[in-house]
Order: structure tokens, then sequence, then C-alpha cells
């Protein structure tokens, strides 16, 4: 058995002001390392699987990218074009395994992956297996379902279950392969668009059940295709998708049953967000601290800037003491408090950077508190970089001013800079769903606060002109299930 594997993966906010270039992306060839990120982990189980049953393995390059805007078509075709000339290269193979994201977004292409996908196809011909695992916040293309013979998403938001899902497609593939199954998928669209937060009721219950309908009556895997509301191409949305062995009438009827029940669910499945007021008040109100405030709206994560400093701003003007914001994306801030060192006071302009989403900067007087080079997080095993970071106090306020852009995953961001989370009333931190994970043993409270951004909170607000309609929440009642 000859087994080729590949990736390329970036989330693309279509109203970021910020393009995907090349330098944008950390290309690895040669292999994923062990501890690679979201995305390389599943490359590195792959070859790891493989070679355990006597594989040949053959890697391709595999690129990311913090998401942002659209990328550079340029870029994409020769990222594209080098992982289909590797490919080309390892032929024959018996099986392809990709890790994607699925919501890339290039000039000129709208569905990156299912291009990637249908010139993939056409290397290997009809009858070898492709499979690919995908980020949920993906928009699950008619390309992709054509060209691929299985696609896997992850299960959990957060994406706790990257490799517990990267085992289900090895092992999807590895039967397509080797002639025990025969895949087949089939797809629902539940005419939405919406947030899922798995950690909370009802969606807890609801992967729970579609976990358990899966090993039962040839139904081999069962992903919920969340969509990425913030980008606005035709087939964006929510979709259900059921992979059964060689039963596809069945499966189309559990995937309408499934999509069924979750657009019953629409509107009760994800976090309330607060105003920023209220956000504040709540947590200079609470009993103790810290309560952590989600920045949903400049979630790096998601493709926003992460420069924004609407919050950072509000707390100032409330005259906010014992407060700490994780992390303004500000590369020459940064760099001059590093060159200042610590202990230094000196007049800085913060943030504000990438245009009206960003708010204004903030001309502050600072103290440098702490200084660190390429400072880590960790998620789920994975490094992720902030770079070089400062600390810098304004007005009782500390803000973490970080030279590579990403959210926040973990308490790390301030621990290393000097700041004991468990010491102070207010954590901000710009990041969506994923900082909970890493913030749920140390927070008293934790809120989502809306503030102005790249990532509107309120579905309606979003400015979407290409999607394909209709579609709940901007028609009533799109399936007429009441």
């Amino acid at each position: 058995m000859r087994l080729f594997t590949a990736g390329l993966a970036t989330e693309t906010n279509t109203l970021s002001p910020l393009p995907t270039g090349e330098s944008g992306f950390e290309v690895v060839r040669g292999g994923a390392p062990e501890d690679a990120h979201v995305f390389g982990a599943p490359l590195a189980l792959f070859r790891n699987l493989a070679r355990a049953r006597g594989w040949e393995v053959r890697e391709g390059l595999h690129a990311y990218a913090e998401p942002a805007g659209p990328v550079v078509r340029a870029v994409y075709e020769r990222l594209r074009d080098e992982i289909l000339g590797d490919l080309e290269r390892a032929m024959p193979v018996d099986a392809v395994l990709f890790s994607l994201h699925g919501a890339m977004v290039a000039d000129g292409y709208d569905d990156c992956e299912g291009d990637l996908l249908a010139r993939a196809r056409r290397i290997v011909g009809p009858s070898v297996p492709i499979g690919a695992e995908l980020d949920p916040h993906c928009h699950l293309t008619a390309a992709m379902l054509a060209n691929a013979t299985a696609l896997v998403c992850f299960k959990h938001y957060p994406h706790v279950d990257f490799e517990a899902r990267a085992l289900d497609l090895f092992r999807l593939i590895e039967d397509a392969a080797l002639g025990r199954t025969r895949p087949r998928m089939s797809v629902f669209d539940c005419r939405m668009m919406g947030a899922y937060h798995t950690t909370l009721e009802p969606m807890k219950s609801f992967v729970e059940r579609i976990s358990a309908l899966e090993g039962q009556n040839g139904v081999l895997s069962i992903s919920v295709a969340h969509g990425f509301p913030w980008g606005d191409v035709p087939e964006a949305g929510t979709k259900m998708l059921v992979i059964t062995d060689d039963r596809a009438e069945e499966g189309s009827r559990l995937a309408a049953e499934l999509g069924r029940a979750l657009y019953a669910l629409r509107g009760r499945t994800q976090q309330p967000v607060l105003g920023m007021d209220e956000g504040i008040a709540r947590a200079l109100a609470a009993p103790r601290g810290p309560v952590v405030l989600g920045d949903v709206s400049d979630n790096p994560g998601g493709g926003a800037p992460g420069d924004a400093t609407f919050l950072l701003e509000a707390l100032l003007a409330k005259g906010v003491s014992g407060a700490a914001l994780a992390c303004i994306w500000d590369p020459v801030a940064a760099s001059i408090a590093m060159s200042a060192g610590e202990g230094a006071r000196l007049d800085l302009r913060i943030g504000g950077k990438l245009g009206p989403m960003s708010g204004r900067p903030l001309d502050l007087r600072v103290e440098v508190r702490k200084v660190a080079r390429d400072v880590k997080q960790s998620f789920r095993g994975a490094q992720i970089s902030l770079g070089d970071t400062a600390a810098v106090r304004a007005e009782g306020v500390d803000v973490l001013l970080c030279s590579t852009r990403t959210q926040v995953f973990s308490p790390e961001c301030f621990t290393q800079l000097g700041i004991e989370p468990s010491s102070m009333r207010i954590l901000v931190v710009k990041s969506s769903q994923h900082y909970r994970a890493g913030f749920a043993g140390v927070a008293a409270e934790i809120h989502d606060v809306g503030a102005p951004g790249a990532i509107q909170p309120d579905f309606k607000g979003i400015p979407l002109h290409r999607i394909e309609r209709p579609k709940w929440p901007f028609d009533p009642d799109p399936l007429g299930l009441g």
C-alpha cells in the first residue's frame, strides 16, 4: 500500500481587511512534525498509522495560514500546484489523505478545497479513495462531495477532537482502499447559518446523538458542517453529512432526519453575546474574579485583525483597574516596548491599524512591565506562537502586545508575561470559543462580548450578498417546519 498525504488550510473571512499572502503561510515540506498544530497533527497521525501497517508513505507539502481575508490568487495556485506536483511524483498511490479547513477562498476561487480535490481526483483516477479532514466551520460544497470518497469534520467546538476525527478518517479510507467498505456520502442542507457550541446544551446532546449512531446499520460517519458565516460565498451554510457503507438511500433519509432536528434547534445553539457595557458591568459586579470576557468580534481565529481597541478604550474610559487584555496584534508597538525594556515609561500608540473595524489607535502613557521573546501558548499539545510580546500597563490595565497574529487559547499568554490570572478582576481575550477550554479552570465567570469588529456576532447584521437564499435567520422559515 502506498499512501499520499498533504495539507492546505486556512479559514477565509471575506469581510476581513487583511489579505492572506505568501508570508501568511507556514509551509512545511518533508512531513508535518509530531508536535504540529491543529491542521498539521492529522498528517503526523496519518504517517504513523500507515507506517505501523507497513505502508509506504509519500508526504506532500503542508501549508497553514492564520485566518484572514481572501488568499492572493497566485499564492493559492502556487501552493496547490506544488501539492499536485507532489502527488504526481508519488503515483501510483492506493489512497490519498488531506488535512484541509474547508472555508478557504482565494481571488477567483470561491471553493479552494473543491478545486484541489477535483484536480487530485483527475490525477489518481476514479477508483483511488480520497479522504479529507475538515474544520466544521467549512463550506461543504458540491465539488468537495463529488471528488472525495469521505469527508470528516471535527465534531466539537472548541476543536478538541481533531486527532480522534483524523483516526476516524484514516480507518474509513483504509477500509475503502482494501475493499472492505464502499463509502457513500449523503448531505442535507439545513438552510441556515449559526454558531454551534458543543460544550453547551442542546448541541452537547446532539453531538452525543450522532456519535451513538456511528457504527450502527451501516453508518460509518456523521458530521455537522457548521459553516462559516463570515465567508460570503454561495454555498456557505450549515449542512448534515452522513457516510454509509453503500447505503446512499438510507444515508439520505438519516441526513434529512438529523438535519431537520438540528434546524429545530436554531437560535438556541450558541452562547449569549453581551454588549461591551453590559459585559464590563457584569465583570465589575462579580463577587470574585477573574471574570473572562471573550472579545468575539476581533478574534484572529475567525479572520479578524486582532488589533481592535474598542474594549480597551471602554475599560480605560470606565477607570477599571485590575484588568488585563490579550492580545493586541501590534508588531510596531511591541517592538518599541521591547526596545525600551522592562521598567521603561513612554508614550505609545497602540492598535487600531487595520481600518474602521479595528477602532482608533490609542495614544497612551505606558509602563513596560515585562518583555519576552517567542512566547508560546498550548492548545491540545500544539505550541502556538505569539511571537515577541510585551506587557505594558496603562492606567491600571495590563495590555499584551504581540508580534504574531493569533487568537488566545490559554492563560499561558498572561503567565509568561508576569500576569497571574487569579489576581485579576477582569481578563479580556481575543477569541470566540476556543479560549473556554483553557480558561475554565481559572475563571469565576466567562462571558462573550460583542464589540464592533470584523466578526459581527449578530448574524442578521453580517453584510452577506452572495449566499444562496432562502436561509435562516435572513428568511423566517426556509424549511417550512415552523
